[in-house]
């Protein structure tokens, strides 16, 4: 070991690939003391080392001093003889002088002021002619973190910094970074940081890469402040530093490196060409920060380049090589790999075959293994691939079995063409015979069925008959899952559901709201035969269940049944999407921010450092840099998105600016408004009849919106009273009613689902109260107060006039400024009777946006003008930006994907919401209800990550990621959105939805 790794107490190893610890623990190693010098108390013990201590004789000094030090080791109180170990500095013996620094840096925090004694010793040693003593007396005073001390230390360091000897230039470096973390303002005050900055341009790369390290660290402290500022010719002198320092050197530089930009693409080259060899290094830590510089640089390559290709085969060697370390070392080599594959599956498609699992490899490292298997499963290797799973579901660990069947379905969804043998293998292992191999099997088969559909339901027997060995909650569901999927084609599947039935109340609730719809789906598909099932499962699932969610899915059923079953069959026997390929796919950005922590912890958690790095500590959030000149995708090649895929709307045309409004205002024809396209009557369905009576007769049985009655076994059934209407049987009282329910129809279930209670707000939509736009006192006695509503689609203003004058008022009228998203009254203003004086009147005027565009400020800002027989009154008023999320805002997973990658990385904006205590669930049903969509949802780690999408009336699309950490009432919102003038206000519509 070399003395510049000496000096910083490491042992550099192959093996050291985690290495991101605190400079401060890397200065001092305590040396193992020899056991003789651990010896049992006696009396006058202290007295005894005391004498020996301020012997005349050096080595019996020495040999007392080891003596303490070895006391203070085992967990001894020495203090009593700082004054005697510190007479002991005043030598020229180096060993003795460090065992004496080791104990002044133990006890210099409990005695503050003893240690004070010491400064002259450390001032004069720091001018000593021998330039191990003057490295470690400076690194000394930086371990002793006492308030009093540090003021002495300014003057030796500042001395240091500019020794001659690059041995002590490189210690003093580091103190730096120590002395910062103790007191900041004083490194600052002391010109320090500038100092440290100059040591990067050193002629010692030692020096350097000890700089680079400190100003690292104190930056980390401080993510906003700019000082490492890089620059190319910086970044030139720290690539000529790299090829000649140590591997911890070559560490700090490297992760150095992948904090700076490139300009463009060439010196983005420039510096992979000097970073590429050190991809053959032996040290997997400086392996791993190679791959994270190049992997971050690579992104601003065009693919089409040569020297592109040339890299992508160059890193794949150094990958493979490191998984012939030890165990620890693969799994952490694997989990990084994991993601560069996520990332770049083209640079590892040839190396399956080192990913097969040994038979002696740990528990961890074959289920790593087996992950990235799948990930870099084709067509190509499908076949060697599905040899080796079969071989591993016959494997004697439960835990890697279930795993390797499960890969086994995922290759199926994967590769299209192997589907075929993919199910051919299933069947294989499911006539083993064995428990938890088949239970897994079903669970993947059911997969396979939603990625396949009416392709391979010829192994539904198989798996019938061996329904009754399933005990596993997951395969239990599966199962009834494809039994009712397949009802039709399952000629006992009345039977097969009845005996899951029969311990309703003993199943999870994963199994039990299975089993709910699918006798729904039952019923709807073989009316004649299940209508007792039916009835029996509702029942259970209303009346005799305490869990809210299988009570509520049991209430939706039982009122779609009773009302309108072929709204019910269109809803439970909808044809359902395509499962996509990869589940399991880190989310891009969280991929992109774990790709620039390569090497570190992040990287084996897949988890940003701010989801486990707590302290005062700032956490800087990276990103990859865009790829230069290109639109492509980063995804992996199997996700592929089609041209015509992409969002068909034009790009919103660009929001004019603010005119001259109050001559718009002036110049209003206050008439009825003029070609105002026509808004289609809603036709609502009344429901409180249908509830109570026999609502299915009227439906079925009758003419459906002129079209000939249709012949429905399910309509027979209710006209001849076989199937017990749930809510209600004939116009009577109810036959089944929950207590819950048996209360009148205007307050009880029909206010529940809005049916009888005629045009309403839609459920959970926010709607803010109504405040006063113009008072009285500025319109001769008129008072407007409102707000505004989206209600079935359509945007409202609604309007309370007020008559605080001493007339009548007649004649209004009311017509809209140009505003930002042309919203203009879809009808004139409807006030029918005279405004009596004291008296209120209430108004809903239907608006829509075909109007007139300019840009306001605010951008919401709406003026209006109000006529009636007295005058014309002039207000302005701000409108809510939720009313302008339009019903067709929810984008498809791959589409949103696409949107997001193109919509330049400047337009996101994040922002906090403060102190919401509401669940995923909650904030998803909530925003849903104001036509906020979650396109998907992931938990990573703990945190969930909500990815949603909305769109306005004028075309402009908003994406968002929300991130909620369960417990913490603070959640994160990214929205991302070509106009980004939208965002504030998107922001302020997420904020009132989720509080109110």
């Amino acid at each position: 070991m070399n003395m510049a790794s000496a000096s910083m107490g490491i042992n550099p190893s192959r093996g050291s690939v985690l290495r991101k610890q605190p400079l401060s623990s890397m200065f001092f190693t305590t040396q193992a003391i020899p056991s003789s010098h651990c010896y049992d108390q006696k009396g006058g013990e202290i007295f005894e080392l005391k004498a020996e201590l301020n012997s005349d004789k050096k080595e019996k000094k020495k040999e007392a001093v080891k003596k303490v030090i070895a006391s203070m080791t085992v967990g001894k109180d020495v203090s009593a003889l700082f004054p005697d170990v510190v007479n002991c500095m005043q030598t020229d013996n180096l060993e003795l002088k460090k065992l004496v620094y080791l104990y002044l840096m133990n006890y210099a925090k409990s005695q503050p002021d003893m240690a004070i004694m010491a400064v002259n010793t450390f001032v004069k040693d720091c001018e000593d002619p021998n330039p191990l003593i003057r490295a470690l007396a400076v690194r000394t005073m930086g371990c002793i973190r006492v308030d009093k001390i540090t003021e002495y230390l300014c003057e030796p360091l500042r001395k240091c910094l500019k020794d001659e000897d690059p041995y002590v230039r490189k210690t003093a470096a580091v103190c730096v970074a120590k002395l910062h973390d103790i007191n900041a303002q004083l490194v600052e005050d002391q010109g320090f940081l500038d100092t440290l900055k100059d040591l990067i341009s050193d002629s010692n790369p030692m020096v350097v890469a000890n700089a680079v390290a400190a100003l690292s660290e104190i930056a980390e402290s401080h993510p906003n402040s700019n000082l490492l500022d890089l620059n190319f010719q910086t970044i030139n002198k720290l690539l000529t530093a790299l090829n000649e320092c140590t591997e911890w050197g070559q560490i700090f530089i490297l992760d150095c490196l992948a904090n700076y930009s490139p300009k463009d693409d060439r010196e983005a080259q420039s510096i992979c060409e000097r970073v590429t060899p050190r991809l053959s290094h032996a040290n997997s830590a400086v392996v791993l920060s190679a791959v994270k510089v190049l992997m971050k640089f690579m992104e601003m390559l065009s693919k089409d380049l040569d020297y592109y290709g040339t890299l992508l085969k160059k890193l794949a060697p150094p990958l493979v090589t490191l998984l012939s370390a030890e165990p620890e070392l693969q799994y952490v080599a694997l989990r990084n790999i994991n993601l560069i594959v996520q990332k770049r599956p083209e640079i590892l498609k040839h190396e399956m075959k080192v990913f097969f699992v040994k038979y002696n490899d740990p528990i961890y490292v074959k289920l790593e293994k087996l992950d990235i298997m799948i990930r870099l499963a084709s067509q190509a290797n499908i076949t060697q691939v599905l040899a080796e799973l079969k071989e591993y579901a016959t494997e004697v660990d439960v835990d890697f079995v279930r795993k390797a069947v499960r890969a086994i379905g995922r290759c199926a969804i994967k590769v299209e063409q192997s589907a075929e043998r993919c199910v051919s293998t299933l069947l294989d292992l499911i006539q083993t015979k064995v428990n938890y191999v088949v239970q897994e099997a079903i669970v993947v088969i059911k997969d396979i069925f939603r990625k396949y559909p009416n392709k391979y339901e010829s192994v539904i027997a198989t798996l019938c008959e061996n329904l009754d060995s399933l005990d596993e909650p997951e395969a239990r569901a599966a199962m009834i899952w494809i039994v009712g999927e397949y009802a039709e084609r399952i000629d006992n599947a009345d039977e097969l559901l009845e005996s899951f039935l029969e311990g309703f109340h003993d199943e999870s609730t994963q199994v039990q709201l299975q089993l709910l719809t699918a006798i729904v789906k039952l019923f709807l598909k073989k009316p004649t035969e299940t209508q007792e099932l039916v009835q029996q499962v509702l029942s259970l699932a209303t009346q005799d269940s305490d869990n809210p969610d299988l009570r509520d899915r049991g209430y939706i059923y039982w009122r779609l049944l009773s009302t309108d079953p072929v709204a019910a069959k269109e809803v439970v026997l909808a044809e359902k999407p395509l499962i996509s390929e990869e589940t399991d796919l880190i989310e891009p950005t969280l991929l992109d921010e774990l790709i620039c922590h390569i090497g570190t912890l992040a990287s084996v958690y897949h988890k940003p450092p701010s989801a486990f790095v707590e302290g005062s500590r700032g956490v800087q959030h990276k990103r990859l840099p865009p790829r230069s000149g290109s639109n492509e995708s980063t995804e992996s090649p199997d996700v592929t998105i089609s041209a015509g895929t992409q969002p068909t709307e034009q790009p919103p045309a660009v929001i004019p600016s603010q005119g001259d409004l109050l001559g718009d205002l002036l110049n209003l024809d206050l008439g009825p408004p003029v070609n105002v396209p026509p808004i289609p009557s809603s036709t609502v369905q009344m429901g409180a009849m249908d509830l109570l009576g026999g609502g299915l007769d009227s439906l079925l049985g009758g003419d459906l919106g002129g079209s000939p009655a249709v012949h429905d076994p399910l309509s027979g059934l209710l006209k001849s009273g076989k199937l017990q209407n749930p809510i209600g049987a004939g116009y009577g009282t109810p036959a089944v009613m929950p207590a819950s329910l048996n209360a009148t129809v205007g307050g009880g279930l029909g206010d529940l689902f809005d049916l009888a209670g005629g045009i309403g707000v839609s459920s959970g939509s926010y709607v803010a109260p109504k405040t006063v736009w113009l008072p009285a006192a500025k319109a001769k006695g008129l008072e407007i107060s409102g707000t505004f509503s989206r209600r079935m689609g359509h945007i409202y203003m609604d309007l309370s006039l007020m008559n605080k004058a001493m007339q009548v008022m007649t004649d209004f009228a009311i017509q809209f400024n140009k505003n930002s998203f042309g919203m203009i009254p879809a009808a004139p203003l409807q006030i029918n009777a005279p405004l009596a004086p004291n008296q209120t009147i209430e108004a809903s005027l239907l608006l829509h946006t075909a109007g007139p565009v300019m840009k306001m400020d605010p951008l919401t800002n709406l003026q209006v003008a109000v006529k009636n027989n007295i005058d014309v009154f002039y207000f302005s008023c701000l409108y809510p930006i939720n009313i302008l999320f339009l019903d067709e805002g929810k984008l498809d997973r791959q589409i949103f994907l696409a949107t997001w990658k193109d919509i330049p990385n400047e337009n996101e904006v994040q922002f906090q919401i403060k102190d919401c205590h509401l669940n995923a669930d909650a904030i998803t049903d909530k925003l849903f209800n104001n036509n906020i969509f979650t396109v998907a949802k992931r938990n990573v780690e703990g945190q969930d990550m909500l990815y949603q999408s909305l769109k306005l009336s004028n075309g402009i699309w908003v994406l968002a990621e929300l991130r909620i950490q369960p417990g913490n009432p603070n959640y994160t919102l990214s929205l991302k959105c070509r106009a980004s003038g939208v965002t504030q206000h998107v922001f302020q519509a997420y904020e009132i939805i989720l509080k109110n």
